[in-house]
């Protein structure tokens, strides 16, 4: 809120009186000095924040002859520079640091319904969030997850679900994220009530979010500040189509979870054999997880690439990641997405009958087959060989435009239904 006061002096303009215009002592009136002051928002994120006046004080001199002249002064105050510097800490940028009281109130001392097993809707501090409750994987220095958290904080992307802050409590940190209405992208593509719908009916709405989500995990990894331990940018190490939200307004893509990884210490270290006499638990999505992350449990940017790899075969087929068909003898059948691609990707024509028939063969055939090979090319088997998610992003981006560009000279897909209900 800017709040304004007149000062009850002013400088007098010299001027002459043109009577032929009635806009002339308007036009050259002069402006008083003023005071400004900038309140932050408080009651939406951080309660001790307190008012921040910034002070400017200006001259303004009129001179009016056969060419008006018009000079202007300025002066800013030192203690104004000040004042900007202690603005900067306010902004909601800055992490919130929350007390438990203030986690355990708003979900009901945790009893209140849950979006998952250990995330929760809330208000908190007049704001709509999700609160998610992680347990620290190894010993942290709290300056240094201070660091990190502020980094965090501080990112933006569209395609990010942002962090506001997080609350300590011995071995566990919650983690509070702004609330975005919408779906994962697991339930948009796989209805579990109705199998034969889905909410990505269209193969642009599909290579939009692919997009979305290339752009979102590139800035991750390249873009979103430095660590001591993770270099330049973090890594994510949850990516999966359960832990993408699709935005209910406008079906884009947004990854969950970012930062979780990195602030509980999973991105740091961990091994899945022996080291310094005990064993350290490798926790993981199956179908996700890259070969090299299930032998050392050490999640890198790689992995990354590995687990959207999987999420874009996912998109382009709509079946599960990795899925198990049991048999008439009791034994089952492991079936994966990745297995599948590969054999489409092998055969002619495969492609087009691997694609999700529930996009009623309506796609650029080309466009997927570069796609699928781009999918595979991010699951192959040696990290090194995988391409960096900057690359990626571009290639995804060249591929969304070619989708809409046919699309538009296919022409508007009008959809009808029929409705078997009386009347």
């Amino acid at each position: 809120m800017c709040k304004s006061k007149k000062s009850t002096t002013a400088v007098q303009p010299r001027t002459r009186r043109n009577t032929n215009d009635t806009n002339t002592n308007m036009a050259n009136s002069p402006r008083p000095h003023r005071t400004r002051t900038l309140t932050s928002p408080s009651s939406n994120y951080d309660t001790s924040t307190s008012d921040v006046p910034i002070t400017e004080s200006r001259s303004y001199v009129f001179e009016n002859n056969n060419n008006d002249l018009f000079e202007w002064s300025k002066t800013s105050s030192i203690s104004s520079r000040a004042s900007l510097s202690s603005l900067k800490d306010t902004l909601p940028e800055n992490p919130n640091i929350y007390h438990f009281s203030e986690i355990s109130a708003a979900t009901a001392n945790f009893s209140a319904p849950r979006l998952s097993s250990s995330s929760w809707r809330c208000l908190i501090r007049h704001r709509d969030v999700v609160v998610s409750r992680r347990n620290f994987r190894q010993q942290i220095d709290l300056p240094e997850l201070s660091h990190r958290l502020a980094l965090i904080c501080r990112s933006h992307h569209s395609s990010l679900v942002k962090l506001l802050g997080a609350s300590v409590s011995g071995t566990v940190i919650f983690l509070v994220y702004e609330f975005v209405p919408g779906a994962s992208l697991a339930d948009c593509l796989r209805n579990r009530r109705n199998p034969s719908f889905t909410d990505l009916a269209t193969w642009t709405s599909r290579m939009q979010i692919a997009s979305d989500v290339a752009h979102g995990l590139d800035y991750i990894h390249n873009f979103s500040g430095s660590s001591s331990d993770c270099g330049s940018g973090f890594v994510h190490n949850h990516i999966k189509s359960s832990s993408i939200v699709i935005t209910e307004d406008n079906l884009r893509g947004k990854i969950c979870h970012f930062g979780a990884s990195d602030l509980c210490g999973e991105a740091v270290s961990g091994s899945g054999e022996e080291s310094g006499g005990r064993r350290v638990r490798i926790e993981g999505t199956r179908g996700y997880m890259a070969p090299e992350f299930q032998v050392s449990g050490v999640a890198t940017k790689k992995c990354d690439v590995y687990a959207f790899g999987v999420v874009v075969l996912e998109l382009l087929s709509g079946e599960e990641a990795v899925k198990f068909e049991f048999n008439d003898d009791g034994s089952y059948l492991r079936t994966s997405v990745v297995d599948t691609a590969r054999v489409a990707a092998g055969e002619y024509g495969g492609v087009r009958k691997w694609v999700d028939k529930r996009l009623r063969d309506s796609f650029p055939v080309n466009v997927a087959e570069r796609m699928i090979r781009l999918g595979l090319d991010c699951v192959g088997s040696d990290p090194d060989e995988r391409p960096d998610m900057d690359r990626v992003s571009i290639e995804v981006s060249k591929l969304y435009l070619e989708s809409k560009e046919w699309d538009q000279k296919l022409g508007t897909d009008i959809d009808l239904s029929v409705s078997l209900a009386p009347r």
